[in-house]
């Protein structure tokens, strides 16, 4: 092998494990929560991008959140058996009047029943959602849940009551937000009937999620205009391309 051959397969072979230490570094910083990845995955000109708010947004203008190229909101509503979102009433109303596609989404515990945590929901949200966004049910971790999971029957039964009762209040099927490892021990296999909207922050969601999905919660660290006087940062979601807006509305 010439020189000249020899020094450029050795400069080649090094090139290459440069480029795979430092993507195996970036894919362990990610895994380990210390950077954020997904915007580099997200087309955010070219994709339906959502935001979720709750009362931590404080002021809310809905007008400038939709000339950021926001195209739906989901607001928090309740949380649990008796609590509810002091911002509520007032980002409900205020997406409506700017004429940005809204949903509403309970919390929902593992200490409480489902039937009185839907009947929360039902009272604080009304009656007529026709032209909104499908009713949301996030079911994620809280408190020191993580460390001491809530046991799976339980928490299946409670959410099959909860799923029930508001499926026949609104006469639509809600959709289910939660993380790829909480779907997988809770509910895959158990509630394949319902959309879902999962939550990866700091991998792409091809990496931990391969079943269908409408939403996909990519970044926490999200900042825009249009909210003042709580928290910095809000989340940004994107719709599946292959799912339509249209579909989650109630009709």
């Amino acid at each position: 092998m010439k020189k000249g051959t020899k020094r450029l397969l050795i400069t080649l072979i090094v090139v290459v494990l440069v480029a795979v230490i430092a993507f195996l570094a970036v894919f362990v910083l990610a895994k380990t929560k210390t950077i954020f990845i997904n915007k580099w995955f997200v087309n955010e000109k070219n994709s339906t991008i959502g935001v979720d708010v709750s009362s931590y947004q404080a002021d809310i203008d809905m007008e400038k959140l939709k000339e950021q190229n926001i195209a739906f909101i989901y607001i928090k509503a309740t949380e649990g058996s008796s609590s509810q979102d002091d911002r509520f009433a007032e980002n409900w109303k205020n997406a409506e009047e700017a004429s940005l596609l809204s949903g509403a989404y309970h919390f929902f515990s593992y200490d409480s029943e489902g039937k009185t945590q839907a009947e929360n929901f039902i009272k604080t949200v009304g009656k007529d959602i026709k032209g909104r966004l499908i009713p949301v049910v996030d079911v994620e971790y809280y408190g020191d849940k993580e460390k001491n999971p809530p046991v799976k029957e339980d928490v299946r039964r409670e959410l099959k009551t909860y799923l029930s009762v508001i499926e026949n209040e609104y006469g639509v099927k809600p959709m289910i937000y939660t993380r790829a490892d909480i779907y997988q021990y809770y509910l895959k296999g158990e509630f394949d009937e319902y959309k879902k909207w999962i939550s990866s922050l700091y991998t792409p969601l091809s990496l931990n999620y391969k079943d269908n999905w409408y939403i996909w919660q990519y970044y926490n660290r999200g900042v825009l205009e249009g909210y003042s006087g709580g928290e910095k940062y809000i989340d940004l979601n994107v719709l599946n391309k292959d799912k339509s807006l249209d579909e989650l509305i109630v009709k």
